[in-house]
């Protein structure tokens, strides 16, 4: 109907008549045949211009009532305030015989029957509105936060009360919570100080593992992602790899250590493997799946406007697994947190894990459970940072 209510030609004229006059020209069809009656009488003209003329009829009527509930809806819609009544009380209505009517005239009467608003009549009161609606975002947001803080918070306090209760009796092997709080105070509120060797705050040894699993979970993360295309790619790389894959993922991560420190001769470089070799399979796995289950739609456009194989990798294979990926990044970094802090028992130096153990070692009771409150935490931290990036890459898509 726009059409015709913009004065336009009929919509499907030019189309219909380039394909009469291209039948025509190819000797297909007669050349002397009248084509825009045909087209005419095809489309049936006649009821496209009845229908045209009868909802401009319709929306002539209508018109005006949809303008007025539009204009209502907008002076009502800031924060539900209701809008200012008009003047319809017998000394409203003296005031306007008095002063002639007119739009102007009902302006003067608002500002003197109803002293909040302003010039139009609603003017002054759109700031009460600024202000409540502020009150009722921050009341909504308080409210948001609360129900997503205080469940941890209750679990947390019930669980701290009952170990209180079970490690206060006499005899009990384990320190409750207020005498860990005593013990390990000063490791707790001073994590930055560094004695030298391997006396170092908390902050030192969780920095020194977590520099480690940085360099090891980046090299499995792109070691991970090339592998993980070509298993998802390539039917022959599947079948070859993924039963060995299958097979090297069920190793524990301190099984790789001896074997890592016979190869390297060094406490570094096979912390690092271990990191790696723990690291890797959920990658590959989850990344492989993501290639796997790429739309075949996808893929005959690329062969169509025959993109190279980097392209179709660029555009097409790296955008439509990001939320696999960072499936198995999630992952693979928190089995990179858990292998290092094993490891780091048995290689010894400057590390969270090695500090754990040297506090066995001294019956360092309260060190240990604070230690493992720190690891908790930090794993918790690298879980929302991927996460985060996470979504933020693939734009709040997830993998199905």
């Amino acid at each position: 109907m726009k059409f015709w209510r913009d004065h336009a030609s009929y919509p499907f004229q030019s189309h219909e008549l380039w394909f009469l006059t291209e039948n025509q020209r190819w000797g297909m069809m007669a050349a002397d045949l009248d084509t825009k009656a045909i087209i005419a009488k095809v489309n049936r003209e006649d009821l496209w211009r009845e229908a045209a003329k009868n909802d401009r009829r319709r929306g002539d009527r209508h018109a005006g009532k949809r303008r007025r509930a539009a204009r209502r809806r907008s002076s009502t819609a800031r924060c539900s305030i209701p809008p200012i009544p008009r003047p319809t009380s017998p000394a409203c209505r003296s005031r306007r015989w008095r002063d002639g009517g007119g739009r102007q005239s009902n302006a003067r009467i608002r500002r003197r029957c109803h002293p909040g608003a302003g010039r139009h009549g609603r003017d002054r009161a759109v700031p009460a509105a600024d202000a409540a609606c502020p009150r009722a975002r921050r009341a909504k947001r308080a409210r948001h936060l609360a129900r997503i803080v205080l469940p941890p918070l209750i679990v947390i306090a019930v669980t701290l009360f009952v170990w209180q209760l079970l490690c206060s009796e006499p005899g009990a092997r384990l320190p409750p919570p207020t005498k860990v709080v005593a013990d390990a105070w000063d490791f707790i509120v001073d994590p930055f100080y560094d004695n030298g060797g391997i006396d170092k705050g908390a902050f030192w040894q969780i920095s020194k593992s977590l520099g480690r699993v940085g360099i090891g979970f980046s090299f499995a993360a792109v070691v991970g992602v090339a592998l993980g295309v070509l298993v998802g790619q390539s039917t022959w790389a599947m079948r070859g790899l993924d039963p060995i894959f299958q097979v090297l993922r069920t190793v524990p991560p301190l099984a790789w250590l001896p074997l890592s420190l016979a190869g390297f001769r060094d406490s570094h470089p096979s912390a690092l493997f271990v990191i790696f070799i723990t690291s890797i399979w959920p990658i590959i796995i989850n990344t492989s799946v993501g290639v796997r289950n790429i739309p075949q739609d996808y893929r005959n456009v690329a062969a169509v406007i025959r993109l190279s194989w980097w392209e179709v990798f660029w555009k097409i294979t790296l955008p439509a697994t990001v939320p696999y990926i960072f499936t198995g990044l999630r992952i693979g970094v928190g089995l990179s947190w858990l292998a290092i802090v094993a490891a780091e028992m048995l290689i010894g130096g400057v590390g969270i894990g090695f500090f754990i153990w040297d506090a066995w070692n001294s019956s360092r009771i309260s060190d240990i459970i604070v230690a493992l409150v720190y690891i908790g935490i930090v794993g918790f931290l690298l879980d929302k940072l991927i996460a985060t990036v996470g979504h933020f890459v693939s734009h709040g898509v997830s993998a199905q």
